[in-house]
């Protein structure tokens, strides 16, 4: 693992975003060069990207299909081998490729699926042309490439059947493609019929590779670190999951439970990890992958962290999170469930959901109809107008798959399906392995819950907290086993998003492993004391990024703009760094009249932004204890308003929950050339970096 020595600023940026005036399609890797120069003039030490794995036809760049992979996307098609011979001799490629870069002018937004169909395509004829592409035959650097990057032919097979198969999961072929051996992938790769297609996976992997490690080495050049991002989990639909299950946990989905935004908590779709597996084979894959990160980067970002400690883990069979639990988990027994008073009528009422009758008769007014729909996934239990679920329901899929055509009017069917869904997590108890409990996250909304005794109550919460004790002390086992193997099997330095974490094992095994954690300025708040005062910069852990916004979030505009409340705690606790006097040295943070200050800083956050509000929000947030700043580079461009856009809503880069072309395909305002050239801006930015 690499050490820190200073104190750095450094800008986060998504490489498609970056524009030249000789590439106006899309970043890519050699546009890293110039961006490097900008870097470089203004005292910029740390370029973050986001990830640049291969993500298929899923713009988002956390929507892996390899975890080795880099994206051919960001492949520079004029400086592939062979480019400018094939241009002057082949009149159909040069049309090709002249009618690319003219339907692919600059944008605010780039277009990913005709951008990724175009260089598919003229990535394919460029291959054709090769050696390669008319023989089917690997040469002596594809040979040796490949032998350095094994990975490459699970990819390589992954994709050619899933082009093959129209680009549908591989959940969905047949069966003979769908359950692979290593060995029968091998035998696949080597197969003569589908050698030539294999092996352009794999030579535009090593023209990808090459790209990439040239820009590397000339930002490495230039004395700036290169920091990239490593999405904790994968895509269900990717070649690791398909070619490595034994990796995976591919009956449950990961997710996150229920809060105040997500009423039904966040089902992510992609597989959990199956830690045991890889615990056995000393997490090989890991090690591998974070090697194969380490020819580029000199840090990497894990997103996700709390996931080496414990995943909300959703089964397979379920829609929402509701019926989700951590993985790993300390169970309750049957046995501690009879030692508390419960016996076996009240741990199944507590355990299986109870729907009478008239919650399905009160929608469809028909009290036979209401019975049809119920025994379709309920058994009844004699003599009540009450059900249970049958054994063969498994999760809140089979309600929303199922036919109800002929037993509903059209009206009512989204209602009762619903009724059905929201009966399915109305429980107290999970049982997660035979006569093994583990308490709903919600449990205190069920029926359930509501029907005990203030005495059970008390007597459940109680076995709750010690549950969550023990649960804590799992976790903290799990990530320090993990962090101990793969965090040492490179010298690069790790960094984890840890937002939201509230568990109190997590920061205190981050800073064992001297793994950064991250600090967003705006939601770095004491959230329990009264007025939720701002946490002051210098008692920001060192071991951390501070950053004014992230990829998910509203940049520092929106922020300004949108959140009131929050910019004017903010101008308070900054008061002077705003040009507020408050009369305070080394004594109260208020000497003069709170009031005064208060209307002051409440007039300054009423008003407009503007690049000087700006400048003193980024002077600010760099004076943090962290060991490094690193902002979005829209935040950076803030300090010069002929880059704003007209609309700041234009300047994210994803809108969490959403999808849709705005997401992920942002570019910069201007061309990388004139940023370059921008004097005062770059003086700004310098100033930034040296507080």
């Amino acid at each position: 693992m690499r050490t820190m020595k200073k104190r750095l600023t450094g800008v986060a940026v998504p490489l498609g975003a970056l524009y030249t005036k000789d590439n106006s399609v899309i970043g890519e890797f050699g546009d890293l060069k110039p961006f490097a120069d900008f870097c470089k003039a203004a005292g910029i030490s740390i370029i973050q990207l986001l990830p640049v794995n291969d993500t298929g036809t899923q713009s988002s760049p956390y929507s892996g299909l390899s975890a080795f992979a880099l994206h051919p996307i960001y492949i520079r098609l004029s400086e592939v081998p062979g480019f400018d011979e094939l241009y002057k001799s082949d009149a159909k490629f040069k049309k090709a490729y002249d009618d690319f870069i003219k339907g692919q002018k600059y944008a605010l937004r780039y277009n990913y699926e005709a951008i990724l169909n175009g260089k598919n395509a003229l990535l394919k004829m460029l291959y054709d042309a090769t050696d390669e592409g008319k023989t089917g035959k690997a040469g002596t650097e594809l040979s040796k490439w490949i032998r350095s990057n094994s990975w490459v032919k699970d990819y390589a097979v992954y994709k050619n059947l899933k082009w093959n198969y129209m680009q549908a999961s591989w959940k969905s072929w047949l069966d003979t493609d769908r359950l692979k051996t290593k060995e029968e992938i091998t035998a696949l790769w080597n197969k003569k019929a589908f050698k030539k297609e294999h092996l352009f996976y794999a030579w535009c992997q090593m023209v990808a590779d090459e790209q990439f490690r040239g820009a590397v080495e000339y930002v490495k050049a230039a004395g700036i670190l290169l920091k990239g991002d490593m999405p904790i989990l994968m895509n269900e639909d990717s070649a690791d999951a398909w070619a490595c299950p034994e990796v995976f946990n591919q009956d449950l989905r990961a997710g996150a439970p229920a809060d105040g935004d997500n009423p039904t908590g966040q089902n992510w779709g992609f597989p959990t990890y199956n830690w045991k597996n890889l615990k056995e084979a000393d997490y090989g894959w890991w090690k591998d992958r974070l090697k194969n990160a380490s020819k580029y980067y000199d840090a990497y970002r894990l997103d996700h962290i709390l996931g080496f400690f414990r995943i909300w883990a959703i089964p397979e069979a379920d829609l929402n999170a509701l019926c989700g639990h951590t993985e790993p988990y300390v169970s309750i027994k049957k046995s501690e469930l009879y030692e508390l008073g419960f016996d076996d009528d009240r741990i199944r009422w507590l355990s299986q959901p109870h729907i009478p009758t008239s919650a399905i008769e009160d929608i469809t007014w028909n009290h036979d109809k209401a019975h049809q729909i119920l025994a379709i996934f309920c058994d009844k239990i004699d003599g009540e107008e009450l059900w249970r679920f049958a054994p063969a329901v498994k999760g809140s899929k089979a309600i929303e798959e199922a036919d109800l055509s002929e037993l509903c009017a059209p009206e009512t069917i989204g209602r009762v399906k619903q009724t059905l869904v929201d009966y399915w997590s109305n429980r107290t108890l999970i049982e997660i392995a035979k006569n093994k409990y583990v308490p709903l996250w919600t449990y205190g909304q069920s029926t359930s819950w509501g029907s005990l005794n203030e005495q059970e109550k008390s007597a459940l919460a109680s076995c709750f907290d010690d549950l969550n004790k023990k649960n804590e002390k799992l976790w903290k086992k799990q990530a320090d086993e993990i962090f101990e193997t793969i965090t040492k099997a490179v010298k690069m330095i790790p960094c984890g998003e840890d937002l939201g974490v509230g568990i109190e094992c997590v920061p205190k095994t981050m800073d064992a492993h001297k793994i950064l954690g991250l600090r967003v300025v705006r939601w770095c708040r004491e959230w329990a004391e009264a007025g939720q005062p701002f946490v002051p910069f210098a008692d920001y852990t060192p071991l951390s990024v501070t950053t004014t916004s992230v990829h998910d979030s509203s940049t520092l505009r929106q922020w300004w703009e949108d959140e009131k409340e929050s910019v004017k705690a903010f101008v308070m606790a900054n008061a002077e760094c705003f040009g507020i006097e408050t009369g305070a040295e080394d004594g109260p943070l208020f000497t003069a009249p709170k009031e005064e200050i208060e209307a002051k800083a409440e007039d300054l956050a009423n008003s407009a932004f503007a690049p000087d509000i700006a400048e003193k929000l980024l002077q600010a947030s760099a004076t943090s204890a962290s060991q490094w700043f690193i902002p979005p580079l829209q935040d950076f461009l803030y300090m010069d308003k002929s880059l704003w856009l007209d609309n700041a809503s234009d300047e994210r880069i994803n809108v969490p929950g959403t999808v849709t072309e705005f997401n992920w395909t942002y570019r910069l305002p201007c061309a990388l050339e004139d940023l370059c050239k921008n004097q005062k801006l770059i003086e700004k930015i310098k100033a930034v970096s040296q507080r």
